[in-house]
């Protein structure tokens, strides 16, 4: 068991079932990234950067793909809670795994495109 499926292992298994999802979702997007445990929370890189990372906490799900990812999708993020380069997903509410996938595609290329 690696450090991510350790971190995914200490939630309840609703929300268990959404962080795999989510942890899918960026594999399939970004094949070849570094998955790591950063600020205590799965996290990804390419091209030695920052692309994503997520975090579940008691009412909802945590998502950073930094103030530029955010920025790109900031009509359809407006609905979610959010801080500079975060947004909150609630629990109680559709998580939007489409929406994510469309981020992480962004933050691939962006990345690619710094190099």
């Amino acid at each position: 068991m690696d450090v991510i499926d350790k971190y995914v292992a200490g939630f309840p298994r609703d929300v268990q079932d959404i962080l795999q999802h989510m942890r899918k979702i960026i594999k399939a997007c970004s094949p070849g990234a570094e998955e790591i445990l950063s600020y205590g929370m799965p996290g990804y890189k390419t091209q030695g950067k920052p692309l994503v990372y997520f975090a579940a906490y008691k009412n909802h799900i945590g998502f950073y793909a930094t103030p530029t990812g955010h920025a790109e999708f900031e009509r359809e993020l407006a609905p979610y809670k959010q801080g500079k380069g975060s947004v909150q997903f609630p629990l109680n509410k559709p998580i939007p795994f489409d929406l994510i996938e469309r981020i992480v595609v962004f933050r691939v290329e962006e990345n690619e495109k710094k190099g």
